[in-house]
């Protein structure tokens, strides 16, 4: 007999998928520092890619190969001086990587490209909106200067949380949309089940990730409920002014990458400057 995912409903397949994507991602995050980098490493080059990839649905042309390996250059070298105490002059390496962005296109117009600054915009936005925020997650497991999962495997179980709350909230309750024409199975009631279920996660965090007090852990749960949700809103955006559905069929019952982790970049941000500011 043939078994495959793609046999199975999509919430068993949702389910799946989620539960072998939570244990590998949880697992390389809890074992060390390397196989954090390696693991979140692969997630936000398949992710650009996969960004990129979107955006060429308009005829448009970034630089994908260029535009992800910058951004992949970004993610590295922040790991690097989190986890080695650089100075932060090392940062000015980035502006002189991403100026290699206008040589390319130089010779690309000569080519091909008759929209060079439009498309030279689109290759930065890819490494503004997802390899950014990716290096950014460095400062959070990195905030004392040494490397910490719990920060890192505390939002993700918040996103995780305040996804399934939302989920399960709305297709019980739901009936006030949230933000109809952007995303019609939005309501207010899973909004306000996904905070639930996060806030209570975050005072169980308190108790065994000592690595924050139980106030910082409800903090970051509110941050990341609106945090989250808008970023889930911003993608769904972008996904409607190019007419798609889900941003890929990576993942069964979950589309794309960018799909999945949506909402973390978003959050991230948000995250780290209120673990900076005020940890």
């Amino acid at each position: 007999m043939n078994w495959s995912l793609s046999n199975l409903s999509e919430l068993n397949q949702r389910i799946i998928a989620a539960l072998v994507g939570a244990v590998l991602i949880l697992s390389c995050t809890f074992y060390s520092e390397w196989t954090y980098f390696a693991i979140f490493f692969l997630i936000c080059m398949f992710t650009q890619l996969e960004f990129y990839k979107l955006l060429g649905i308009e005829g448009n042309l970034p630089l994908r190969k260029f535009g992800t390996f910058t951004g992949q250059a970004i993610f590295t070298l922040t790991f690097l001086v989190e986890k080695y105490n650089w100075s932060s002059d090392y940062y000015f390496l980035i502006w002189i990587l991403i100026s290699g962005v206008y040589f390319i296109k130089l010779y690309e117009y000569i080519r091909r490209d008759l929209q060079p600054f439009v498309n030279i915009a689109f290759t930065f936005l890819g490494i503004i909106y997802v390899a950014v925020p990716f290096a950014l997650l460095n400062m959070a497991v990195f905030h004392k200067e040494i490397y910490s999962y719990q920060i890192m495997i505390g939002s993700l179980f918040l996103i995780w949380a305040s996804d399934t709350g939302a989920y399960f909230a709305g297709r019980k309750f739901g009936k006030n949309k949230l933000f109809f024409k952007i995303s019609p199975k939005k309501t207010w009631e899973g909004s306000i089940g996904g905070t639930l279920l996060a806030l209570l996660l975050g005072y169980i965090l308190s108790i065994y990730f000592k690595d924050l007090s139980l106030w910082q852990w409800l903090c970051i749960a509110v941050i990341i409920v609106v945090t989250g949700t808008y970023g889930d809103l911003v993608e769904s955006l972008f996904k409607r002014s190019i007419r798609i559905k889900d941003s890929g069929n990576t993942i069964p019952g979950h589309g794309g990458f960018l799909d999945r982790f949506d909402s973390l970049l978003l959050s991230s941000p948000f995250i780290v400057a209120f673990v900076k500011l005020f940890s």
